[in-house]
């Protein structure tokens, strides 16, 4: 069964917006019977097209009501520099989102602190502590009119 089918892009597609959908709803908006349906979803997690299943929480309800996007540049660009990043951030509860990228910096990051004076700290605790890290430019979040990430 392929993941690019019309009926498993329909299937991926409202899954990634509905999550929770039972699967009799999700087989009637695609058309399929709920065996049918429910075979197909369980070859899709199966084949890796759907890695999993999440909440989406509110920020606020989990101490995150300020969200930056953070650029980073570092000093190195060799692995080991590059994992001694990552591992400080895995390890950081406020850094929601790491992403290795292309261009002028090496990171971005999504943080979330309750407020400003909480991302100072992480900006001069965590940040400016890590010996490879030489730019940081950050992005304040004002308002996010689309998100679809869950």
């Amino acid at each position: 069964m392929s993941a690019n089918d019309p009926a498993n892009d329909r299937i991926l597609r409202i899954l990634a917006r509905e999550g929770r959908i039972s699967n009799l709803d999700l087989a009637q908006r695609v058309g399929l019977s709920p065996s049918a349906c429910l075979r197909r979803v369980q070859e899709l997690e199966r084949s890796g097209a759907i890695r999993g299943y999440r909440a989406q929480l509110a920020p606020e309800a989990t101490g995150g009501g300020f969200t930056a996007y953070v650029a980073i540049g570092l000093s190195e660009h060799t692995k080991a520099a590059q994992l001694a990043f990552e591992r400080a951030m895995a390890a950081s509860p406020h850094v929601r989102e790491c992403h290795n990228v292309t261009g002028v910096i090496e990171y971005l990051l999504r943080v979330e602190v309750p407020d400003i004076a909480a991302y100072k700290r992480f900006h001069a605790e965590t940040l400016g502590t890590l010996p490879q890290v030489t730019t940081i430019t950050t992005y304040i979040v004002m308002d996010s009119p689309k998100d679809d990430r869950a």
